[in-house]
């Protein structure tokens, strides 16, 4: 099959021939018609087989006939990362050569008067993360009743990131008789219960079991201590043994941790790049430029490069953390072997991951190879897991009679050490009276006694006022006021 045979319009058909491709991936051949036909679709297929191109191509064909009014999109695509917007921009770029359509991106971190003078010319296409597009609807700036086909692309992420207030409220503002589009790497049945509430008898695509990894890619996992200066050596000692490593993305759960892994890898003589959500959005572009163009080899990115950005020639995905979610693992390592390519994708693994270990090989159906081993039997794995709470049992079980016994210890030694200054004191006297014996603590421990027992007798005893002493500023004399004029009848 071709793409001549899916229906597309001749201007897309040329472009497509003009960007290298031949033929359709088969959640292209089955989503492109039914697209087409302006029919709800639920597309499931695994990342890196070309989704994009499944809603990017049919659209172009539909958008051919008719005109965009000012401020009023014919077309919606919601995405949940600014790369990944900005990289769905590109591809209408390429794909829409042909055409004379107006794509309106409106991401965060750029300016409203920019954003602005593309829906004043009227938007064919719009692109847009949630958050920045319902700002421009509140300003008035936006209007959503002339949506024909509305796209929600990675739409498990959409609305398990805690898009789903703004994803209904978005819907409610677009007419009824719109098409909707769910494109997925992975479709829990929690989130497709969800997904069903916003299509209306949809078809189904399924290319490849929900959640499946590419078969090629090669997974393994590597054992590590549980410190994050032995997973940062570990992770040094898989670059430098990798074979045939072009560039790679490494992956942390953590927004501080991406900044200090890129810090030590540059420290270290590698030439690596930094990209997480807290960046501006100039510095994230320009990094992830720089990446597409190789002046970067290594990309120490958070979850936010996890999904759906388009590097075919990345050839190494290392997990610096394994994801806490089983669905991440899947759209990580997708960023490696796309297209039919070959790609490799190490884990670092602790023995407090094996839960993670487990959920991931549950999900996608393999079993993932070590190098090397690791004992998951130890019973200090406990210890690694929560070494604070550890900490406190350790302390409840044996700190109470440590301390019984050292306190004894103590009054042991201190008792010897007076017997044997009161020995040495009678049988040396210069040192005696070189360093003469503090005064005795009886006097004192008389005197103590004999003030606290006053205090006592001045407490019991009924305190009127002050007593006698009285601040000075209590016996100053108050003066008179001054009586006021009185007002003359002339003045009334």
């Amino acid at each position: 099959m071709t793409f001549s045979d899916l229906g597309l319009s001749e201007k897309v058909l040329a472009a497509v021939v003009a960007a290298g491709y031949e033929k359709p991936t088969p959640i292209q051949a089955q989503a492109i018609p039914h697209v087409l036909a302006r029919k709800d679709v639920l597309g499931v297929a695994q990342t890196g087989t070309g989704k994009t191109a499944s809603f990017t191509l049919p659209m172009l064909s539909l958008l051919e006939s008719g005109r965009a009014r000012a401020r009023m999109p014919r077309t919606l695509i919601l995405e949940p990362t600014r790369e990944l917007a900005a990289q769905v921009e590109q591809s209408f770029s390429v794909y829409g050569q042909n055409h004379r359509l107006t794509v309106a991106l409106l991401i965060g971190g750029v300016s409203f008067a920019d954003q602005l003078k593309k829906l004043d010319r009227g938007a064919d296409v719009l692109i847009a993360t949630p958050g920045r597009l319902l700002d421009h609807f509140d300003r008035g700036k936006l209007l959503l009743t002339g949506v024909e086909t509305f796209v929600v692309d990675e739409a498990d992420r959409m609305l398990d990131m805690g898009f789903i207030p703004d994803i209904e409220r978005i819907c409610k503002l677009l007419p009824f008789t719109r098409q909707t589009v769910f494109f997925s790497a992975t479709m829990p049945k929690e989130i497709q219960s969800l997904a069903d509430q916003f299509l209306h008898n949809p078809v189904k695509v399924e290319v490849a079991p929900p959640s499946s990894t590419a078969k090629t890619i090669t997974q393994k996992l590597v054992a590590s201590g549980p410190k994050p200066w032995d997973k940062r050596a570990v992770l040094r000692t898989m670059i430098e043994q990798a074979q045939e490593l072009k560039n790679a993305i490494i992956f942390c759960n953590r927004k501080r941790d991406v900044a200090t892994v890129s810090r030590s890898l540059s420290k270290h003589g590698f030439n690596a790049g930094a990209l997480h959500g807290d960046m501006d959005q100039t510095s994230r572009m320009a990094t992830l430029d720089s990446f597409k163009n190789s002046k970067l080899n290594l990309l120490v990115a958070s979850d936010v490069a996890a999904r759906g950005l388009d590097i075919p020639s990345v050839s190494h995905v290392f997990n610096f953390d394994l994801p806490t979610h089983a669905e991440d693992y899947v759209h990580r390592i997708g960023r490696t072997g796309r297209a039919g390519r070959e790609g490799v994708a190490i884990s670092i693994a602790t023995k407090a991951d094996r839960k993670y270990i487990d959920a991931i090989e549950k999900l996608t159906g393999d079993t993932i190879a070590w190098i090397g081993e690791m004992d998951f039997s130890s019973t200090s794995q406990e210890d690694d897991e929560n070494p604070a709470a550890n900490k406190r049992s350790r302390r409840a079980r044996g700190g109470r009679a440590k301390t019984d016994t050292a306190k004894s210890e103590d009054r042991q030694s201190n008792s010897k050490k007076k017997n044997e200054s009161s020995a040495s004191g009678q049988t040396d006297t210069q040192e005696v009276n070189r360093k003469p014996e503090p005064p005795a603590p009886a006097p004192r421990q008389e005197r103590s006694k004999s003030s606290s027992r006053r205090s006592r007798q001045r407490d019991d005893r009924q305190v009127i006022g002050m007593g006698d002493h009285v601040p000075a500023f209590l016996l100053q004399p108050i003066r008179p006021q001054k009586p006021k004029p009185s007002k003359s009848k002339s003045a009334d």
